[in-house]
């Protein structure tokens, strides 16, 4: 089964189309973001047009309208996230959040097989102990080219994506 891990979208609607297409091409059904959507109109983007699940834990960048979803549980087919969020996929446990040293703190407990995070932009994948860290780049493309990437959770590669090198359908 794969699932589709991003960060930092930045309101940049058009790049997060370009991942949701592969994502319906691909039948990706759980999408991982690991914060920095910016805006409550990009959560409604996401949410009208992908129709899996969708992890969310906020960033830095998250304006007030998203902001004030902080104390929520879910919004539509998303479930939200102060600062980090867990959860089982494939029999993995997996924890997404925004910030490095949150994911590092997080990957150090041992509770995890994956980590997941944002906040450099740059993609990024390390090992801690028996924890995997992922960073899937920005969507936005700010600093570095737009990427995410994708876990194929069956044989547990990842992929990393180049959203400039995706259809536009």
């Amino acid at each position: 089964m794969p699932v589709a891990i991003i960060s930092d979208i930045h309101n940049n609607e058009v790049n997060l189309q370009k991942v949701l297409n592969y994502c319906k091409d691909n039948e990706v059904k759980t999408i991982i973001c690991c914060g920095d959507l910016a805006s409550l109109e990009t959560l409604d983007f996401l949410n009208d047009n992908f129709s899996g699940n969708i992890l969310y834990t906020f960033g830095n960048a998250d304006y007030d309208d998203l902001r004030d979803l902080e104390e929520q549980k879910k919004y539509k087919n998303t479930y939200l996230f102060k600062d980090f969020g867990e959860a089982v996929i494939e029999k993995k446990n997996v924890a997404f959040t925004h910030f490095p040293d949150i994911a590092k703190s997080l990957a150090r407990t041992g509770k995890y097989d994956f980590v997941f995070y944002g906040h450099t932009h740059k993609p990024w994948e390390a090992m801690s102990g028996k924890c995997k860290l992922l960073n899937p780049g920005t969507v936005a493309g700010e600093i570095y080219l737009p990427t995410f990437a994708v876990w194929e959770t069956e044989t547990a590669k990842f992929e990393l994506l180049r959203i400039h090198s995706l259809k536009n359908s």
